[in-house]
């Protein structure tokens, strides 16, 4: 591991006085951390909003809860921030054209449109086809930095019968099948 690039604070300072990891090798690194590709939506008083994200993971299964991270300076942000219900719905190849449109591709309002949706116990969309569907209610919210960490407490949980996944990885992404 020679060859590896490192970024690591100098192991004299105090925790007070570290140097920050930049911005551009954190994301670099970031980068070659695969993540599930997910169409994360809600519904309620602020309306119907959706976002791609790859910042999903569990949390603990007692209560099921997983966490979503949220771009506050994103148009969907207002939406997700305020209404309690989301679906984290995690798509395969198939739609990869949906994900890019729920990246930013399309405008929000134009997003539900191609797709078929359902609402299951918590209202907010669950996307027919998608390999698996959390849907949630949102428990606590935690702001870090340029993003807020929803925690999501999983109310169903709704899978496909021949599911692929897709993930992102070096910025791109990738088919996986079951």
């Amino acid at each position: 591991m020679a060859d590896a690039k490192s970024s690591k604070p100098d192991q004299d300072t105090t925790s007070a006085t570290l140097s920050h990891v930049s911005r551009e090798a954190f994301r670099d690194g970031m980068a070659h951390l695969a993540g599930a590709v997910n169409i994360v939506t809600t519904d309620g008083p602020a309306g119907r909003a959706g976002f791609t994200a790859t910042a999903v993971c569990s949390v603990t299964d007692t209560p099921p809860t997983l966490l979503v991270c949220v771009n506050l300076s994103s148009s969907v942000a207002p939406a997700f921030l305020e209404n309690t219900a989301l679906c984290v719905n995690t798509v395969g190849p198939d739609l990869a054209e949906l994900a890019l449109a729920f990246g930013g591709k399309l405008p929000v309002d134009e997003r539900f449109v191609e797709q078929d949706w359902s609402a299951d116990v918590t209202g907010a969309p669950c996307l027919k086809g998608a390999a698996v569907s959390f849907d949630c209610h949102v428990t606590a919210r935690q702001e870090i930095g340029t993003h807020a960490v929803l925690f999501c407490e999983v109310l169903s949980v709704v899978r496909a019968d021949s599911p692929s996944a897709s993930v992102y990885y070096a910025r791109k992404f990738h088919a996986l099948d079951s």
